[in-house]
């Protein structure tokens, strides 16, 4: 009897060995598997997964704690989509939860609403017994909570806790490296970014190309789910949206925030960056935007030159971007800012440059070729009277007016390259040359087309406005009316006068027939004061003459 005993008491303890040999082996196993990927996301999945499995819980969760003892993300296990859309929105930083995080030491439990902190459950929540938390330490730094509850076939023991802390202290250790592993990499593509950037806006990129690789490099950077750059308007009263790259990207160009009550406006106007684990303020967000997650803008600048904003934007639940990544984005879109300073100020150097060489070649043309031209044309004049033969005078007479003609067209050029207009809006000779062109195909040939006199910089922006919208009327009449072979078009500039001719070899003005476009012509020009003719040359067609004052 006494053997038997023996014998039954020697198997109840190696069974106990082996199933410690066999727990022992699954911790390292867990260990193994913890700290086998580098990707932050899924190394605290694995870990609450890990955990319920080496204890037998039935549910997990794993809660990061953030800055003021909050938990800023919160990883369930065991619970369906459903179960854990209900408690979404449950304040998880309260009861067992928040008691963990103010005392971050191993907390076991039979019975969880035994406790004096408990806090009760969420409606829909399933009904939970035992309770194990853990605190999963970084160094000295506690970066989150293990809870496990429901036991299956009864309560955590003192082993199970011990098996916990166990994991938890490799946890926090894969947790660590995950973290430096995913910073090295988010260096590795700020520099290479940076590197594009400023390669492309010094090789000549366009500043919206250039935006574009700053808001995908960013994006991917920071792993965020959008990624806007914000530019102010005229006034500065609105940020809009030039570039966007994730998620709803397409739907939110365009859109706008005011500068004055949105997150946006206010790192804009002090220039220093924010970060904030949800969005609080509504209404810095657009139509179509992710909702109230994790929250990053930096100025694209400093000081008073911030020339307009980085915003990244993660959806709810996921991590908050990182005191690091603040430092990082606000580097940056810093030296981004400095690229595109620089860009700017290499072109308005070459735009300065194109200036003083065309200003050159205007005063070379105008003190030189001009002068000459002149010079002959007055030699010829003299020479005029020296001629007996009528038909070699008229030839000398018609060489004097093609010589006159050719100055005033020098002078036109002179004009046009004297134009100090914006590089982005085309000249008003510009304009006058593409209508004529336009009508090109309609009429089956080129009309003719003499400009002179300082048009560019000398006709104010109403007054090229209504002449435009004059010569495109005339035009249109000649297309569908004249039935012209020839047409000449003439803007001149004389005498604080801009005059627009418009001659034709067509059939003229029949009788009858709609004015309505003529009479339109007419208001334009005593609208400004000037006045409108209608001629009937002697060869045929017509002849139209619009004056305006300047």
């Amino acid at each position: 009897m006494r053997l038997d005993e023996l014998l039954a008491e020697l198997q109840v303890r190696l069974n106990a060995v082996l199933a410690t040999r066999d727990r022992v082996h699954a911790l390292l196993d867990a260990v193994v598997s913890v700290g086998s990927d580098l990707d932050l996301e899924t190394v605290l999945r694995r870990i609450v997964e890990t955990a319920t499995n080496l204890v037998d819980a039935s549910y997990g969760a794993l809660g990061v704690v953030g800055e003021g003892g909050t938990l800023i993300q919160f990883i369930p296990v065991g619970l369906s989509e459903e179960e854990i859309a209900r408690i979404e929105h449950w304040p998880h930083g309260l009861g067992l939860l928040g008691l963990l995080i103010k005392d971050a030491r191993p907390l076991r439990l039979a019975r969880i609403s035994d406790h004096p902190e408990s806090y009760g459950f969420p409606p829909g929540h399933p009904e939970m017994g035992s309770f194990l938390g853990v605190p999963i330490r970084i160094r000295d730094e506690v970066f989150g909570n293990l809870y496990l509850t429901e036991k299956r076939g009864g309560e955590f023991d003192q082993e199970d806790e011990a098996i916990v802390v166990a994991l938890a202290t490799a946890a926090g250790v894969a947790v660590e490296n995950a973290r430096l592993f995913e910073e090295t990499r988010r260096r590795e593509r700020w520099l290479q970014a940076s590197a594009e950037i400023t390669t492309s806006l010094l090789s000549g990129a366009a500043s919206a190309e250039v935006l574009r690789m700053l808001a995908a490099s960013a994006h991917a950077m920071t792993d965020a789910d959008l990624a806007l750059v914000l530019l102010p308007d005229e006034s500065k009263e609105w940020l809009k949206a030039v570039v966007a790259d994730g998620l709803h990207a397409e739907e939110l160009v365009g859109q706008a925030v005011s500068v004055a009550d949105t997150l946006a406006g206010h790192v804009f106007s002090t220039g220093e960056p924010v970060v904030e684990a949800t969005t609080s303020a509504g209404v810095d967000l657009m139509p179509g935007e992710l909702s109230t997650g994790p929250v990053l803008i930096a100025p694209l600048g400093a000081g008073s030159a911030v020339r307009g904003v980085l915003k990244l934007v993660k959806r709810v639940g996921r991590l908050p971007f990182t005191a690091g990544d603040l430092a990082m984005l606000t580097a940056f879109a810093g030296q981004a800012a400095v690229a595109l300073e620089l860009a700017e100020a290499r072109r308005d150097a070459e735009r300065l440059s194109l200036l003083e060489d065309r200003d050159r070649i205007a005063k070379d043309l105008h003190d030189v070729v001009i002068q000459r031209l002149f010079a002959v044309a007055m030699s010829l004049m003299g020479a005029v009277r020296l001629v007996e033969r009528p038909e070699a005078a008229e030839r000398v007479r018609h060489a004097i007016d093609e010589l006159d003609e050719t100055i005033r067209q020098i002078r036109s050029t002179i004009f046009a390259l004297q134009a100090t207009r914006r590089p982005d809006a085309p000249s008003l000779r510009a304009r006058v040359v593409g209508l004529v062109e336009d009508a090109r195909g309609h009429l089956g040939f080129m009309p003719g087309l003499r400009m002179e006199g300082p048009l560019d910089h000398g006709v104010p922006e109403p007054v090229a406005d209504q002449l435009l919208a004059v010569l495109r009327e005339l035009l249109s009449n000649l297309v569908r009316h004249a039935k012209a072979t020839r047409a000449d078009v003439s803007v001149e500039v004389r005498d604080g006068v801009l005059t627009l001719a418009v001659q034709d070899d067509g059939v003229g003005l029949t009788g009858g027939g709609r004015r309505s476009g003529l009479r339109n012509i007419e208001e334009r020009a005593l609208q400004l004061g000037g006045t409108f003719d209608i001629e009937a040359p002697e060869g045929g067609g017509t002849r139209f003459r619009w004056c305006a004052p300047l």
